[in-house]
């Protein structure tokens, strides 16, 4: 049997914690129904959890007043917690406290005059909403992305809470390179970074890794990035199920990790699984 080594970081985070604890006494104590606003947290296995306690998911705000409105963790732009409030709505705001210092600080560097950019991946909703907190702000992927931006001379850069520190970087330079002024407030979550660096180094002394989490979620699919290129044998999955029994053989090492959204019970079942299968 394999020696299975769980990475030192990995799993739920403290702001996926706080807003699963949130939802959880708001549907337990509230008299009408519940919403999250999108899905609570990107775990397609957690938010089934939530619907089947009555937590349903909506795209819009609802127009029934008296509901309770969850805002997800990835938090909203102003207007839409404008208009949950305008209509009546109990709004319970689950926002992990470190994207909201992202909102903090775009809106800051904004009102200081800064052509904002944001380092992240366009559409994703902790992007979007941090681009609501600074109207006009831009989002960047890479450095490439930057070849179709036009560039003030005074640029401010936060960046999603779930991006690589390398990409980062590369960003920064360039902008550095191409504009007089560069003033950067590194927004990235200090969970991310453990969990990256956690990964990376457990990857490279395994011969086989899991990685669990959504395929929806930015960070999961980051971690398994990371993995892959330290270890070959990168498996990226959501649910044990998914595991073969091929994975595991000639495999003396196998290391586990998950993604921010992953609660500890589901990596659990995973080693589990992992055990049996190659008993």
């Amino acid at each position: 049997m394999p020696t299975i080594t769980v990475a030192e970081h990995a799993g739920a985070c403290y702001g996926v914690q706080r807003a699963l604890d949130l939802v959880h006494k708001v549907a337990a104590e509230a008299a009408g129904p519940v919403h999250t606003l999108g899905p609570l947290i990107h775990n397609p296995q957690v938010v089934a959890g939530l619907e089947r306690a009555g937590v349903t998911v909506v795209d819009d705000v609802p127009e029934q007043a008296g509901s309770t409105l969850v805002l997800r963790t990835h938090g909203v732009v102003p207007e839409v917690e404008e208009t949950a409030r305008e209509r009546g709505l109990a709004v319970v705001d689950a926002t992990c406290p470190y994207v909201k210092r992202v909102h903090h600080a775009a809106e800051r560097l904004q009102r200081d005059g800064y052509q904002v950019l944001v380092v992240g991946e366009a559409g994703h909703p902790e992007v979007e909403a941090i681009l609501g907190h600074a109207p006009g702000a831009v989002a960047v992927a890479n450095v490439a992305a930057l070849d179709g931006v036009p560039l003030s001379k005074r640029v401010g850069v936060v960046v999603q809470t779930t991006q690589a520190k390398a990409t980062l970087d590369a960003v920064v330079s360039e902008l550095m390179a191409r504009v007089p002024e560069v003033c950067v407030v590194n927004t990235i979550c200090e969970a991310t970074s453990e969990r990256q660096q956690a990964a990376r180094e457990l990857a490279g002394r395994s011969d086989v890794m899991v990685v669990i989490g959504g395929r929806n979620s930015a960070n999961t699919t980051r971690l398994a990035e990371i993995c892959s290129a330290a270890c070959p044998c990168t498996h990226h999955i959501e649910v044990p199920a998914e595991l073969e029994a091929a994975w595991f053989v000639g495999a003396p090492a196998v290391g586990v990790t998950a993604g921010a959204s992953t609660p500890t019970a589901q990596i659990d079942e995973v080693v589990s699984r992992i055990r049996e299968l190659s008993a």
